[in-house]
Order: structure tokens, then sequence, then C-alpha cells
């Protein structure tokens, strides 16, 4: 039985079809809300994980709009 969230991620959430992740997400984040905890730190100093997160992001998104042209290789 997966133990983490990257384990749960793999061998159960990614197998689901886009609808079916979407509708688990909801229902976690709709779960947090009605708890009512301070999940999200509403500080505003950036971590080294935060900037880690928003860098690779970036990198991530830039690749899908802007794709590698083989002829100016």
């Amino acid at each position: 039985m997966p133990t983490t969230a990257q384990e749960v991620y793999s061998q159960v959430v990614r197998i689901l079809s886009p609808n079916e992740r979407l509708r688990l997400a909801t229902l976690i984040l709709n779960e947090l809300v009605q708890q009512n905890e301070s999940v999200i730190d509403q500080g505003d100093t950036w971590t080294e994980q935060d900037q880690t997160d928003l860098a690779n992001f970036s990198l991530q998104y830039a690749s899908t709009i802007f794709p590698e042209d083989e002829e100016l290789a």
C-alpha cells in the first residue's frame, strides 16, 4: 500500500482519467475548506522550495510553448 503522496500519485492517481483526477482534486480541496484549517501559508516570504517549484514550473511551461526546433540545432 502506498505510504506517501508521491507513491499514491504514481500508483493510483496517475492512471485515472483527467476527469477523475479533477474530481479527486475537487474532493480533496473541498474537504480542506470544510475543515477550516489554515493549510495555506499566508506569509509573503518565499522559501527556497517555493522558488525551486516556481522555477521548475516556469521551465516546464516554457518548454511546452517553445519546443526545441531541430532545424536550429
